[in-house]
């Protein structure tokens, strides 16, 4: 069978680079509406001249309105820009690593193509987590989160729903005494009010010792917040790497060492892996544990990057989760590590 794309790309190259110049123009004035032409410029690392020219043509064919407030996306020009997602990833050969990811790792994969500007390939990915779930999810289901930056641009990127879908948003870790706009409490209030519907917020830092943590967790409102998040219809979480999760909960750098010694590179729920997918650590901490996943309908894990290849493959396991959503630079490093 022809591969039209590879046809493409030796007898045109000229004009693939400039449908992805095109692409990433309609993609940032759909997400930064309105916008001007300078930001647009900055933004995609482009002249301001080339920009210009193709604003022209995309107005022309009414893919976009020029107003005084900046650039805005037209009807039709968010359904081509629809359809240039497909013929991207396929260009891209990003469908077929989303395939060969699936055989390697037994669960559904989606990957986010690199953005031109590499500065945006995590509000990608969290712009297409927040398109997913909200797709994903019906009304009155119960939504547990986990923290972390990737977490918090999902919460970011996630456009309000038109119509409240009355769902209850739960964290599914405690807090680990960081920055309050990454800690879950913070995430799922910011995605509650942004689907409609409630939050709870469970007050207490996740690396107590562990008589402190089992007194707490007695509490009336730790419990019910708790076994809220266990009766989850939806889990979306993060994968750390072991040593940034490490001083992340404020262990001894002999641990941190020692954590090394054995292998640990990816870390989730408060247990760390080695490459292989073993547990190798565990530490005493407040919510979801692994072995409660399996009662949840839908388990999402997202994380990108090159730097969380290992962590992706020793966290991601068929037993615990049903969904990774990634993005391309990370989806080369894993299936580079698992050749």
């Amino acid at each position: 069978m022809v591969d039209y794309f590879k046809l493409q790309q030796q007898i045109a190259p000229e004009l693939i680079k400039m449908i992805e110049k095109r692409y990433g123009i309609l993609k940032n004035i759909s997400r930064l509406q309105p916008i001007g032409r300078r930001s647009l410029a900055n933004k995609l690392n482009l002249s301001e001249r080339t920009v210009r020219n193709h604003l022209v043509f995309l107005k022309e064919k009414g893919f976009i309105e020029v107003t005084t407030a900046g650039t805005k996306i037209t009807f039709s020009g968010e359904r081509i820009l629809w359809q240039l997602d497909g013929y991207i990833k396929e260009l891209r050969g990003t469908t077929e690593l989303e395939r060969q990811l699936e055989q390697i790792l037994g669960i559904d994969v989606y990957i986010v193509p690199s953005c031109l500007d590499t500065g945006q390939d995590q509000e990608e990915l969290g712009r297409f987590a927040a398109d997913f779930l909200k797709d994903l999810i019906s009304k009155e289901d119960i939504i547990a989160v986990t923290g972390g930056t990737t977490l918090a641009t999902v919460a970011e990127m996630m456009v309000p729903c038109q119509e409240e879908l009355d769902v209850t948003v739960v964290p599914g870790r405690g807090g680990l005494g960081e920055g309050v706009e990454i800690q879950a409490n913070t995430i799922g209030a910011k995605i509650s009010d942004k689907l409609g519907g409630e939050y709870h917020l469970l007050h207490i830092p996740d690396n107590l010792k562990e008589d402190t943590i089992s007194k707490l967790v007695t509490e009336d409102s730790i419990q019910g917040v708790l076994e809220l998040s266990k009766q989850a219809d939806v889990l979306i979480h993060g994968i750390g790497t072991a040593e940034v999760m490490a001083r992340r909960r404020g262990m001894p750098r002999a641990k941190i060492k020692q954590l090394k010694s054995v292998g640990a590179v990816g870390e989730a729920f408060g247990y760390y892996f080695a490459q292989e997918g073993k547990i190798v650590c565990s530490t005493t901490s407040v919510g979801l544990k692994l072995s409660e996943l399996v009662k949840i309908k839908k388990v999402i894990a997202i994380a990108g990057g090159k730097s969380k290849a290992k962590a992706i493959l020793a966290v991601i396991s068929a037993k615990h989760q049903d969904i990774l959503i990634t993005d391309q630079e990370a989806a080369k490093a894993i299936l580079e590590l698992s050749k």
